[in-house]
């Protein structure tokens, strides 16, 4: 039905936003089951549906969620045929969290935490102590890691619990700050190529009764930044990684369950002005904007002192039918970013947080043009960013 022009405009409410299942189904839930059916202390089995097993094995697959993966049965054969075993043989996906990033739900998989209580809330977020923005991907500025991020990881209590704990990984990626803060813990195995993580996870897993492995592949998802998951160029990564689950599934040792997951999905968006707004671009967005966070499709806005509520205002106005637009309380209210917010990561969360529902960015083509150039996008509350796939294989 057609609105009338002389209505009001449908703005999309907070609360009406699909929140992720923290606590029962979402990344932050994983690692604490799985170490649960080890017998590692202090854990419970968040996610009912998976079934204990001695040796458990988690490969990450950055970027690829769960209608990337039901929207390509030719290009990942194997993959699409483990469909209906993920989440413990329901078929069911589990969620991301908010935002749907790489550096919050690698925190949220290594810390058990959701993002309120870790406290990456995002892919650049205000550090309230020296009031500059902080990208926690790259760790720029340097902050000091504990204060930042202090809980333990799973894979340090399990490696503590007796669990023979591994991460095999690219070898870049041992002293990078977000490996210290959300995946330390055990061993750290770099290997350049796939083929090599691949068996030296299946490896390490034999190598203890009790053994946790976490193993990772990146470029998925960087293909898909840069051509989009629509392109031949994301196709062949598909092809490549399914590939390399293959390999791993089939080395399995005995007692073992191997859990193939995501980070996020990924959205494609169109390079035109009714797809893409400009933030650097937009006066009306800009009044009263002292710092712009986030990413493009989910956003912390962080107000000049005493703007907050105009802000909130403007954006709503501006944005309300194409975002999820919310103060910071709102969100939180709203279960956002998790059950619970630490008093050290509210101030990190934007006074005003857009969380994107349509197919459209805020870029920011002068303060982030290599971002602004991307042509796959993630990171809000949508579906296809938010659902990922937790396919199992048991021997």
């Amino acid at each position: 039905m057609v609105q009338p022009a002389w209505q009001d405009p449908v703005l999309l409410a907070p609360e009406s936003a699909p929140v992720p299942e923290y606590g029962s189904g979402s990344l932050a839930d994983l690692l604490p089951t799985l170490v649960a059916g080890q017998g590692v202390p202090g854990f419970g089995a968040a996610i009912p549906e998976l079934t204990p097993a001695d040796r458990n094995c988690v490969f990450l697959i950055d970027g690829l969620g769960w209608e990337q993966i039901k929207a390509h049965p030719d290009e990942a054969p194997f993959l699409h045929s483990l469909l209906p075993t993920s989440r413990g043989g329901t078929g069911r996906p589990i969620t991301s969290g908010f935002p749907a990033t790489t550096a919050t739900s690698l925190a949220s998989v290594g810390t058990g935490l959701a993002p309120g209580e870790h406290g990456l809330p995002g892919y650049t977020v205000r550090n309230p102590e020296t009031g500059a923005l902080m990208n926690q991907l790259r760790w720029r500025p340097w902050t000091d890691l504990k204060a930042w991020q202090p809980y333990p990881t799973v894979f340090q209590l399990a490696d503590a619990a007796g669990v023979r704990t591994a991460q095999v990984s690219a070898p870049g990626f041992e002293q990078t700050p977000l490996t210290k803060v959300a995946l330390s813990g055990g061993s750290f195995l770099g290997r350049l190529t796939g083929e090599d993580r691949m068996d030296l996870a299946a490896e390490r897993l034999a190598a203890g009764d009790r053994s946790l492995v976490y193993t990772y592949y990146s470029e998925v998802d960087g293909q898909g930044h840069r051509f989009g998951v629509d392109s031949d160029a994301w196709r062949g990564q598909l092809m490549y990684v399914d590939g390399l689950a293959r390999r791993l599934a089939e080395q399995l040792p005995p007692r073992s369950a191997l859990y193939i997951t995501a980070d996020h999905g990924m959205i494609d968006i169109p390079f035109d002005e009714q797809s893409r707004i400009d933030f650097d671009e937009d006066w009306e967005l800009g009044a009263g904007v002292a710092l712009l966070g986030g990413e493009g499709r989910a956003r912390h806005v962080y107000a000049v002192p005493g703007a907050e509520a105009d802000v909130l205002t403007v954006w709503r106005e501006v944005l309300g039918e194409q975002f999820w637009v919310a103060s910071r309380d709102e969100a939180v209210a709203a279960g956002w970013f998790g059950p619970r917010i630490d008093e050290r990561v509210y101030g990190r969360i934007g006074d005003v947080v857009a969380a994107a529902h349509d197919d459209v960015v805020i870029t920011a083509s002068v303060k982030e043009p290599n971002e602004s150039a991307m042509v796959g996008m993630h990171g809000s509350l949508t579906p296809v960013e938010q659902l990922v796939p937790l396919l199992e294989v048991r021997s």
